[in-house]
Order: structure tokens, then sequence, then C-alpha cells
């Protein structure tokens, strides 16, 4: 067990390697080489040049500027001056609120710390238990401030039921502000949002197979005829497996495209090497580039660069045009997805928001996720090493081994985890990134809940502090006497927990902002491999806040505060710190470094909310749990209201708020309407939205021109529609009943 020496020295140990983190970048971010790594969200606005000093060979590298040294640590106030509305503008709605989320963590945990430290703290330090019991679970110096100090049947657990109950009322009361807040937040963020094509798309699955017709007319022919006054056009997909997105989005139908992915890729970086070698052309005319064809260009026949890759480009889109038109023509490769676009945002709204056929395992509707978020369905030491012993009895050895090695140990862990989780939530087939972050989170959270903490908790205590045979022994005996043995050692599990805190919490977050390997990387790629400015702005690499990985992260620590906020007070000061400190860095990453892949409009603040009531539940019946373990008959039956209580407190929540974040308001959407009719009379809405859900590699190919105008062009009829079964013209102005019976 961990003693407050252990706890001392990790402490020492973490918040020394943040501060040199913190040091080092406070240094590193004001050289002009590094500037590209620690700005990259500014040069990505177009709102930021280079400092570099071009009239010294050390200046394009080194601020040689000493005055500049003197306010090196300014990007500390410079974090927190930007207003949150305007942080809204610039880096979007999901960013600010998660940053939100550390400040519910102090909300939360400040008051609670201050009450613990008040008055629970001194009623367990001047309690005491037996020695007897203290040796039986290997009490240590940290545990006289826990629970665990008080003795069995003890009046003092009053003190403790009475703070559970406060505890409680005061987070769920932030909890309901908070949500209310991030509710108001939303709606007013979706009236100002400007016109996007998702406003305006639905995505459509489960298309049944139509004998005569296509994928594509069968779904044309049923929105012109079951929403005739609101029906705009439809777009389908092309899958490119290899390059992981819902793929190339075209009028046609979902077709697998992952040869044709690799070929447009392959032109695209003949391309880069045509524009390095024509700028070093125009720099220096009187001698043409030229290079070797064999390996690396170390050997082989002498060419032209330019007229190399020149050719190898045209060779490129000759071989694209025919792979595209193959598949275009593959029957194999259809898929019944379909993206529908409406005149209005509240036909829109009104399809995506309402079941389409009476069989509700078909035509299955959702809003479209916005073009840039789309994303398809894819494919111990002593007993194994024992001449470590004498070492390990060395007491600052074995101070670093438990107050250090197993958070990290655990850090390590979990960092492989999420991209395991990830490659599951993409098989599942869910059709955007913001779902599949979504859907990681929550498997994250569950893996963290159940074999992390619960793991920890009821497994770890025990394997540590029981002697095998003798645990087996009492599990066979007396059930009981293990359960008030669990009951006494569940607050003392803390101690690993602090550790990893420190390890997470401190350590961790410090390097984020250091951002090491992205500086590394940024610079091997400048000198290896960048050659022309769109080369240097792809080595940037700004990141994101990664959801999947860094919410159910955050969950943790509110279910470590709550868990022990009552049993072991001592967690708290750690946990503030951690949400003190996450709060600042991740603020000013958000403003500098990240570039979010997409915009949710917080659509993850009901997982969050349900998850934080998750770990208010548990809090609470672990502390009813530890209690009736020490005997608590007259106080720990008022604990069981609590998670009543609780529940219905997230049920009223989940009805007041959660609307707002899985619809639309049809309200909304006709003012909305109204109003870009108003301003708008022109606007031809069918150009806006013709190249919305094409994947880029389309959109900036010049030799597919053609192909996409035919591939995109529109229906001109709006009134008539054309069948395959009757081949003749249906009016669709007749009621949608008697077009049912006229077509079957």
């Amino acid at each position: 067990m961990a003693t407050l020496q252990d706890i001392g020295v990790a402490a020492g140990i973490h918040l020394l390697t943040a501060l040199i983190f913190l040091f080092a970048f406070a240094i590193l971010r004001l050289q002009p080489i590094n500037d590209r790594v620690y700005f990259p969200k500014w040069y990505l606005k177009g709102l930021r040049e280079s400092p570099r000093d071009v009239s010294t060979s050390v200046g394009k590298f080194i601020n040689i500027d000493w005055r500049i040294y003197i306010k090196f640590l300014n990007w500390i106030p410079e974090a927190l001056k930007m207003p949150e509305s305007e942080l809204i503008e610039h880096a979007g709605l999901d960013s600010v609120v998660y940053l939100r989320i550390y400040i519910v963590g102090l909300k939360v945990f400040v008051p609670l710390m201050v009450l613990a430290f008040t008055i629970l703290v001194p009623v367990n330090a001047t309690s005491s238990i037996s020695d007897a019991e203290k040796d039986d679970v290997g009490f240590s110096d940290i545990d006289k401030f826990s629970i665990s100090n008080v003795s069995e049947g003890s009046n003092r657990f009053w003190a403790h039921v009475l703070m559970s109950c406060v505890f409680t009322i005061w987070t769920c009361f932030v909890l309901y502000k908070e949500y209310e807040m991030v509710e108001s937040m939303r709606i007013c963020f979706l009236e100002a949002q400007h016109r996007r094509p998702d406003q305006f798309t639905v995505l459509v699955r489960n298309v049944p197979a139509d004998p005569d017709e296509s994928i594509s007319e069968h779904i044309e022919h049923f929105f012109r005829v079951n929403h005739r006054d609101h029906y705009l056009t439809h777009q389908s997909s092309l899958r490119g497996g290899s390059f992981g997105s819902l793929g190339v989005h075209f009028w046609k139908v979902v077709f697998n495209a992952n040869k044709l992915s690799k070929l447009v890729k392959k032109k695209e970086a003949y391309q880069n090497w045509l524009d390095y070698n024509q700028n070093k052309y125009v720099i220096n005319p009187k001698k043409r580039p030229n290079m070797k064809k064999g390996f690396l260009g170390l050997w082989g026949e002498q060419v032209d660069s330019i007229d190399y890759y020149k050719a190898k480009i045209d060779a490129l889109v000759k071989e694209i045009a025919v792979e595209h038109e193959r598949i275009l023509k593959d029957p194999k490769a259809i898929m019944p997805v379909g993206f529908v676009s409406f005149k209005t945002r509240w036909g829109a709204a009104a399809c995506a928001q309402t079941q389409q056929s009476k069989n509700p395992t078909i035509w299955l509707t959702e809003w479209a996720p916005e073009p840039r978020d789309s994303l398809a369905t894819i494919e111990s030491i002593k007993k194994n090493a024992p001449f470590l012993k004498n070492l390990i009895e060395l007491k600052v050895v074995k101070s670093f081994i438990q107050g250090f090695l197993p958070g990290l140990a655990m850090k390590l862990f979990l960092l492989i985890l999420p991209s395991i989780l990830m490659t599951m939530s993409k098989i599942e087939g869910h059709t955007s990134f913001s779902e599949i972050e979504r859907k990681t989170a929550s498997k994250y959270y569950y893996f963290i809940l159940i074999i992390f903490f619960f793991g920890s908790i009821l497994v770890g205590s025990a394997l540590q502090d029981f002697d095998a045979r003798k645990e087996l022994k009492d599990l066979g005996d007396s059930p009981t006497i293990v359960l008030k043995k669990l009951g006494v050692l569940v607050p003392m599990r803390a101690t690993f927990f602090i550790t990893y805190i420190m390890v997470d919490g401190w350590s961790g977050i410090a390097g984020e902002i250091l951002r090491l390997i992205p500086l590394i990387m940024f610079h091997l790629k400048n000198s290896l491999l960048v050659k022309t400015d769109e080369d240097r702005e792809k080595a940037m690499d700004p990141g994101s806040v990664a959801f999947a990985e860094a919410l159910p992260r955050m969950q943790l620590y509110f279910l470590l505060g709550l868990a022990y906020s009552v049993a072991t007070p001592t967690i708290l000061p750690f946990i503030v710190l951690y949400f003190g400190f996450g709060y600042f860095i991740f603020r000013h990453q958000v403003i500098n470094v990240y570039e979010q892949k997409y915009e949710s409009a917080a659509a993850f603040w009901p997982d969050v909310h349900y998850r934080i009531i998750i770990s208010l539940l548990i809090s609470q019946l672990l502390l009813l749990g530890l209690l009736t373990a020490k005997n608590a008959k007259d106080s720990a039956p008022i604990l069981i209201i609590l998670p009543f209580l609780t529940i219905w407190f997230h049920k009223y929540c989940q009805n007041r708020f959660e609307p707002a974040f899985s619809r639309y308001p049809l309200e909304e959407a006709m003012a909305k309407d109204t109003l870009e009719r108003a301003t708008e009379p022109g606007l031809d809405l069918k150009q806006y939205l013709a190249n919305a859900y094409v994947h880029p590699m389309f959109k900036d190919d010049d030799e597919l021109d053609e192909c996409e105008k035919e591939l995109l062009s529109w229906r001109e009829n709006d009134y008539k529609v054309l069948t395959k079964r009757t081949n003749t013209p249906i009016d669709t102005t007749a009621s949608t009943s008697t077009t049912f019976l006229i077509e079957r």
C-alpha cells in the first residue's frame, strides 16, 4: 500500500515533469522554425505569416531578439483572453462545449473539496480503528484521512451520509444548469449558422430493390411521389474504402472505388513532383531539372523531370477515366444508400424525423452528416523477478515503483485502446465521423468503468492485500468476512488512482501542449518531403480534439472524484488540479492548434450528462455497500433513496433538454426558409447542392469535369416522373395513394 511518502515522490516527479514540459514549450514556441507547429490553426485560416527574420541566416530559425524572452510566459494570459462567443466563431461549438466540461468539473469538485476537507477529513482523522484491523488490511498513514479510519458502527458515519446527500444535490444542480446552458448555446448556434448542405439533405438507407428500376431511379421515384412539394434532387455515393470515407458521392449509386482512389492519389503525388520541378525551373530557367528513372532516382536513364511527370500524369488520367467508367457500370457494387435534398429546410426536417413507409425496416431516413463529416461503413515484480527483490526494497526505489509505475502502465495501455475500439465502431456501419467517435467513446467509457475502475477496486485490492490461500478460504467459509474486508479496502485503492491522475492529468496534459511528436515529425517532413507550399501545409498536422478518447477520459475523473469524494477526500485536490490544468491547456490548443474535422453542434453533450449521472449512481451504491460493511445500520439506509432521486433527475433532464439534440424544430426550419427566400430570392439551390457530397478527390480533378457534369446532371422535370414500370409519365400532383394504385 502506497504511503504519503510514495505519493509525495510521485507528485514531485510529475510536477517537475509538467514544469519542464511547460518551460520547453514556452521557449520552443518563440522560435520561427517552430511557428507552424504551435500555431497551425492561424496558418490554415490564412491569418498568420512566418515570423522568420530573413535578414540574417540565424534569424530564419531562431529568435535572436532577447526582449521576446522576457515575455516568454505571455501565452498564459493570452489563452484566456478570447471571449466564449468569439471562440465559438473561431473554433466551433464542439470545442467550446468540450472546454465547458472542464469548467463543470471545477464547479462540481471545488465546493466538494472545500466541504470534504472542512467536515469529512477532520471526522476521519480524529477517529481510529484497532491495530489488528490495521495489520489485517495493510493500513498506511494516508488512510487515516479516509473513511477506513472510522470504526465499525460509529455514529460518525452520519457525517458521511449527510455529505453524500449534499454532494448529490450540488452535482445535480450543476448538471441541470449546464444542460440548460448547452441546450441554449446549441439552439443559438444552429439559428446563427449560415446555409449548409446538410440542412437540406437527408441520408436514406435500406432502399428496397425493385426489378424494374435501378437504385437511383427508385430513390428518385419514391421521393418525387411521397415528397412531391419539397423534393429537389438526390445524390448517391461511391464508396472508396481505401481513403476511409463514405466515399465519393455522385448522383448515381454506391460503388466500390478502392482502385480509383489509389490511382487518384498516385496522380496527386506525381502532380506534386511536377509542381516542385516547375518551381525549380522558374527559379533557374537556364537549367531544366532532370532525374534518373530508377529506384529513388539513384540509377537508370537520365530524363527531363518536367516531361517525365507530365507523361506519367497523362497516362494516369486515361487510366482513371477507364476505371471510373468501369465502376459506374459494375452492378455488384451497388448499395441501397442515397442522399436526398429538398427545396426547403422544412421539407428535409419533416422527412428526416418521420417514418417513410408502413414497413419500418425500409426507407430509413436520418439527417445527412455535414459533408466533411461523411464516413461510411468499411470494411507484480518480486514474484516474476526475484533477483530484483533487494533493489526494490530500497526506500527510494520502492517509493518510485509504488507511486509512479502503476499509473504509467495503465496510461500506456489506455493509449492504444481507443484505436482498437474505433475500428470496431467503423465495422458496425455508422455513417459519420461524429457518430463513430460517439460510439467509440461509449465503448471506451464502459471499458474504463468495468475493467479499469471496478477491476482495480474489487480485484486489485483483494489480490494486493490478501494472501491468495487465505482469500480462497474466506470466500468458501465466510463471505461476510470478505465483504467487510473489501468494504475497508475500497477507499484504500484510491492511492492507485491518485498515481494515475498524476501521470495522465499532470504530465500527460503538459505533454499535450509541448507537441513533441508533431514537432519532430514536422521537421522531418520539412527536411525530407516538403517540396511545395501545399506539402508544408500538410506537414503541420494541427490535429484535433479526439472526442472518442478525450470524453471518456474526462468522465473517468468525474467517476473517481464522485466515487471517492466521501470515502477518501484526499483524492479531490488531484481531481481539481486536473480540471483546472486541463481547461487552461486545452483552451490554448483549441485557439492556436486544433482544427476540428467536423462540427456536430455539441451533439455529444447528452452522453456526457448521462455518464456523469452513472458516476453519481456508482458513488452512491459504493458508499451504501461500504457503510453496510462497516455496520452503519442506522445511517446507511438513508442512502437508498439517493439512486432513485438521481434516476428521476436524469429522466427529467432527458425529457426536458434532449429533444433539442436529436430533433430540429419545424418552426425554426420554416423561419429560416422564409428569411432566406426574402433575402435571396434568386438562390439556385440545385447548383449550391450539386457538389456538396462529391468527394474532394473528384472536385479537384479537372480532367473529370465532363464526367462530373454527366454524373451530377439534374432531372429538369419537377412535375412528371418517368418510370420503367409503366413507361409513361405519372402526374405527381395526384395524391400519394392514387399514385400508389396506378403504379402497382
